[in-house]
């Protein structure tokens, strides 16, 4: 682990964590921690070495411009920042490129650091390509390694099996180090996968204030989903097969949704809207 700068006692802290990659369709994930390290102003406190977690012939560094005049490189890796919310709690944000190897030391890499900055909640975010239609709220699924947790959030215990990527395995290492962990996923619609996916984002931001129990600006985001659910549209309605494609999705997300449309799921968006407005 690199320390780019002291870290003073941080308050209550909140591990908030994505990976680019397999991971992340849409870039949906990642979207969501570079989105919280602007409008929190996150401070970068630590990234792990490069040169011991990814192959660079796979994962290539990046030539960019600095300050306009002069080149450098900028190495794959993972970094992690700190920000202090208006209630005075901090914020943990992980953001990485999952590694191209020793995925078990990584992720003991990981919750060392963890454990040494005094987090006891993580949440690890990620977006998978689903038969999702762009027109309806994006589905977010969860799993959480606490039954606690799986009560509180009134989510399923996770059923999943096959292959998984870095989420997974530093959900099981969190798990195994008992740290109470949520893992949150949003559905991106496998037809319009290329990113960025700022509607599925937005879905993410949702669900990690909730957890959070705060309010985040959201800045363009609201307008970006509904720019790009616009454009999906006018692409869908040049194609008839893809048109017939969506409103098939829609009658079977419809069909197996509606009773969502009433009771918690109500109460729980008129909560964050009061939110919003005490913040505001």
């Amino acid at each position: 682990m690199i320390e780019l700068e002291g870290v003073p006692d941080l308050v209550d802290p909140v591990v908030v964590a994505a990976f680019e990659g397999w991971n992340d369709a849409g870039e949906a994930a990642s979207g969501v921690i570079t989105h919280l390290e602007s409008v929190w102003d996150a401070t970068p406190i630590a990234e792990l070495d490069p040169d011991d977690y990814y192959d660079f012939q796979v994962t290539r560094p990046m030539v960019e411009m600095i300050d306009g005049e002069t080149r450098g490189i900028t190495w794959p890796t993972t970094r992690i920042s700190r920000a202090r919310l208006p209630s005075g709690r901090d914020v943990v944000l992980i953001h990485g490129i999952e590694p191209n190897m020793r995925w078990r030391s990584f992720c003991r890499e990981i919750v060392d650091k963890i454990h040494e900055l005094g987090a006891q909640e993580v949440v690890l975010l990620g977006a998978l390509l689903a038969d999702a239609p762009h027109t309806r709220p994006v589905p977010v699924t969860g799993a959480a390694n606490d039954t606690a947790m799986v009560t509180d959030l009134d989510l399923e215990p996770a059923r999943y099996e096959g292959p998984t990527g870095i989420l997974g395995v530093l959900q099981d290492a969190c798990a195994k180090a008992e740290l109470p962990t949520v893992s949150l996923w949003a559905a991106v619609p496998h037809y319009v996968a290329q990113p960025p996916s700022p509607k599925a984002t937005l879905a993410l931001l949702r669900r990690v204030e909730d957890l959070l129990d705060v309010a985040v600006p959201l800045g363009e985001l609201p307008e970006e989903a509904r720019a790009w659910e616009n454009g999906v549209n006018e692409l869908a309605e040049e194609d008839s097969e893809v048109a017939e494609y969506v409103r098939t999705l829609e009658e079977q997300k419809d069909a197996t949704e509606l009773p969502e449309a009433s009771g918690d799921a109500i109460a729980r968006e008129f909560e964050r809207y009061l939110r919003r407005r005490d913040a505001g």
